[in-house]
């Protein structure tokens, strides 16, 4: 594997082994980790619930290439590449979804072990937030380095879809120093060009890399205040809230916990 060395340590160690220590740090200093985490994690709960806006955003723009595409088709108008962007458009609205959907409990997974008791719960939740972390950040760092493959070998869609270079050009600007801006600029043209394979790759980067802060934050939260941070949504509280007249436990413990 290919895991070039970052601020003199290799990378595998700031993606993996750092997050892991400071887990167990979690649970050794709960008391002071807390206090010090509450304030990152207003902000943390404010960006996955803007990436959830701008998935649902994505949605919109579904909806909208499909309506203008219908009016060119009665107009006898063509629209090329709309089948594609509205493609590219599905799958930034999946990948932005990814960390909000996490968070309001829509991850859906087996849950008949976590009924057992309290302390089964408590690791077996904290034993699935670890792997998923891992496997998510590893998912991360790959979908970020396909976005610099395809830049660099100039990888193109394979549909007919267009856009236009100065548009390139501007998101380019994103991952480059300053100094090169104005070069950039000028050597774009105002023609369209066929669409570089990493512009619509780019929100499966941002959504796995949210995806996996998500991970990392919900297993810090989990072990520093002993509750899973991740509640199912209810869908009717009054249901929800009853007791089983058997058990004395919740309805909805009694069905089972469909969190991630």
């Amino acid at each position: 594997m290919d895991w070039k060395p970052f601020l003199g340590l290799p990378l595998w160690m700031w993606l993996f082994v750092f997050p892991s220590l400071f887990a167990i740090s979690c649970l050794i200093f709960r008391r002071a980790l807390h206090a010090f985490l509450k304030p990152i994690w207003k902000v943390l709960d404010a960006v996955y619930t803007a990436s959830g806006v701008l998935a649902a955003f994505c949605m919109v723009g579904i909806l909208l290439i499909i309506v203008v595409q219908m009016v060119f088709r009665w107009l006898g108008w063509q629209f090329p590449g709309s089948t594609d962007f509205a493609g590219y458009a599905m799958a930034a609205t999946s990948f932005f979804a990814l960390a909000y959907a996490l968070n309001h409990g829509a991850h859906i997974r087996v849950s008949i072990l976590l009924n057992a008791n309290a302390f089964t719960r408590m690791w077996l939740n904290v034993f699935a937030f670890f792997i998923a972390a891992i496997t998510a950040t590893y998912f991360a760092r790959y979908a970020i380095k396909t976005n610099f493959m395809s830049e660099m070998i100039n990888d193109r869609t394979q549909g007919i879809d267009q856009v236009p270079e100065r548009l390139v050009a501007v998101v380019k600007m994103f991952g480059s120093s300053p100094s090169e801006w104005g070069a950039m600029w000028e050597a774009a043209g105002s023609q369209w060009v066929y669409t570089p394979m990493w512009l619509p790759q780019i929100p499966m980067s941002i959504g796995t890399v949210l995806l996996a802060v998500a991970l990392w934050d919900n297993l810090y939260r989990l072990l520093i205040t002993l509750e899973n941070p991740i509640r199912t949504e209810k869908v009717d509280p009054d249901v929800s809230d009853k007791q089983h007249p058997k058990s004395g436990v919740t309805a909805s413990a009694a069905a089972g916990e469909q969190v991630s």
